[in-house]
């Protein structure tokens, strides 16, 4: 398997500056450019298996978000928020010199793109939000809340995927070299006076903005992101697992009539969230963006 280009970029907050890893598939003088931007706690190495599928066509980005994986950990966890993270879009779009941009978000990276996608000027052109949308049901939140935050250790990378095939059983059916592959980008390999053990490679911090939303700030971030999806002029893609318990059929419907009036493509046999490894997941994303 080819193996992405690592590189990393400055952006800012109220502290000073974080870095924020990414990598990066593809020619490097390609002018379309595909960003692929992940899950609440996962990496930007969940995307191998599409990037490569669509490094032919893009040069294909894909960021660890501040917080996660390869980039720095904020000083200050109320920064783990979506205005934090659009912002450092901003700042890896301008390094990587792309006037416009397609966009692949899973979850928490949908609500990125979203974000992104809504402002005046935005250079997104087309948008797959991938099992999100402006309504996130609390039940999948407190599913989410049971594990967010928490560092479990583990001796061997074979027992974290045990681990975190626990925890998301809505990602589908996997083999196990499959499930391995999504896995072992997930941890720090960390050694102290207990001896070699393996850690999931993101800031626990994470969790407290997470933890501190009141059901008032949940209904006021949903207004929101009705209004902004409402604007969106850019050609919308959602993907959604038939049996997710953050997207809802309900909501998909909805996205399908308001707003760009997205394209909505459902997997079963999937939940909260499709990785995006299987093939005919891979080909519904390659169809939508190299057709526009």
């Amino acid at each position: 398997m080819t193996q992405p280009r690592l590189d990393f970029v400055q952006c800012l907050d109220p502290h000073g500056l974080h870095r924020m890893a990414y990598w990066e598939w593809g020619d490097p003088s390609n002018g379309r450019v595909l960003v692929c931007v992940h899950g609440l706690s996962r990496q930007g190495r969940d995307f191998d298996v599409l990037a490569q599928a669509m490094c032919d066509h893009y040069r294909v980005v894909c960021p660890d978000v501040v917080g996660r994986g390869r980039s720095d950990w904020l000083d200050d966890p109320m920064g783990y928020q979506i205005p934090t993270y659009v912002a450092d879009m901003v700042t890896l779009l301008a390094r990587v010199r792309a006037q416009t941009v397609d966009w692949v978000g899973t979850s928490m990276g949908g609500l990125i793109g979203l974000g992104l996608a809504s402002l005046k000027g935005s250079p997104v052109r087309s948008l797959v939000l991938n099992d999100v949308g402006p309504t996130i049901e609390p039940a999948a939140l407190a599913r989410i809340g049971t594990y967010l935050g928490q560092l479990p250790r583990f001796e061997t990378v074979e027992a974290a995927a045990d681990y975190f095939l626990s925890i998301s059983e809505g990602f589908g059916t996997h083999t196990r070299e499959q499930w391995l592959a999504l896995t072992r980008p997930m941890l720090r390999r960390i050694e102290d006076e207990r001896g070699v053990a393996y850690i999931p490679h993101y800031d626990p911090k994470i969790a407290v903005p997470f933890h501190a939303a009141t059901p008032e700030m949940a209904a006021a971030a949903q207004a929101l992101l009705w209004q902004r999806y409402d604007s969106l002029r850019t050609r919308t893609l959602v993907i959604r697992g038939a049996q997710s318990d953050l997207l809802t059929a309900q909501t998909a419907r909805a996205m399908a009539e308001r707003g760009p009036r997205a394209k909505v493509v459902e997997f079963e046999g999937v939940g909260h969230a499709p990785t995006l490894v299987d093939p005919a997941q891979v080909a519904v994303v390659r169809e939508f963006l190299t057709t526009a």
